[in-house]
């Protein structure tokens, strides 16, 4: 009987767990937050020619609930709706993005991803504000006006559309005001670091106690896969879910009165 029993609790387990599948950093993951900032602040106080306009880049919330619904539809394009800025942040005017992707999902890291991005300014001239190759994903991460950032990162089991069918990884990070303006170059270098910023420099970036504060954002976006599901699933939880859960309900009990008959509930 006791076999029986946990063979029971068993199946119970692996259905409610489900199947174990590579586990990505959440939005509100510290270290991952952390890492996005250390990584996009260590290229930015690192220029050359030094930057004059540097600002230190810190972690926006609205921005990353952004890159998250955009890395939901697990696709390796830009999210068209960065033209409307009303549509992916609740109060930036406007709003740059950053896209990697990459299989399989174990070879994910945060550090090399962002780092394959700052690896374009080899193909970038400041003099001639020109690229001889890709390098728009360089000048985002090093835009001097640009103060804030939010990554997401999303598993894709049914592939990334437009790059490749296998499961991988879409990482997104979206920053705050947005970068590569037509025609200028993504930071001043006017004399020393930091001598056109107001408040205080550190490692070659200027920082602003008001400026550099979190925020907290009670929103999302309308066309975040995640919101839809859950509003569009509503009616299917009241009308389906519970109505199995109570056919469940009578399963167990009758299963529980066969096999222990001698046992009673009390309320």
């Amino acid at each position: 009987m006791g076999s029986r029993v946990d063979m029971l609790l068993w199946a119970w387990i692996v259905l409610d767990l489900g199947v174990c599948s590579t586990a990505l950093p959440e939005i509100t993951d510290g270290k991952f937050i952390d890492e996005c900032v250390r990584e996009h602040n260590r290229a930015r106080s690192s220029v050359n020619p030094p930057s004059s306009n540097m600002l230190y880049m810190t972690w926006d919330e609205g921005l990353a609930i952004t890159a998250r619904a955009w890395a939901r539809h697990c696709a390796f394009q830009h999210n068209p709706r960065l033209k409307d800025a009303r549509q992916v942040h609740p109060t930036f005017s406007s709003v740059g993005e950053n896209i990697w992707t990459g299989y399989p999902p174990s070879s994910f890291d945060v550090t090399a991803a962002i780092r394959s991005w700052v690896d374009e300014k080899t193909d970038y001239n400041y003099e001639r504000n020109t690229c001889s190759n890709i390098c728009g994903h360089y000048t985002q991460v090093v835009w001097g006006s640009s103060y804030k950032v939010g990554c997401a990162a999303q598993l894709c089991p049914n592939g990334v559309s437009a790059f490749s069918p296998r499961e991988g990884v879409v990482f997104v990070c979206n920053y705050a005001t947005a970068g590569n303006v037509n025609g200028r170059r993504p930071y001043e270098s006017k004399g020393a670091a930091c001598s056109g910023c107001e408040g205080t420099c550190v490692d070659n970036v200027c920082r602003d106690q008001k400026r550099d504060s979190p925020r907290s954002y009670n929103w999302s976006p309308e066309w975040d896969p995640e919101v839809k599901a859950t509003t569009g699933s509503h009616y299917v939880t009241i009308l389906a879910v519970r109505p199995v859960a109570l056919i469940f309900t009578f399963i167990t009990a009758y299963a529980v009165h066969h096999y222990y008959p001698d046992v009673f509930c009390y309320e």
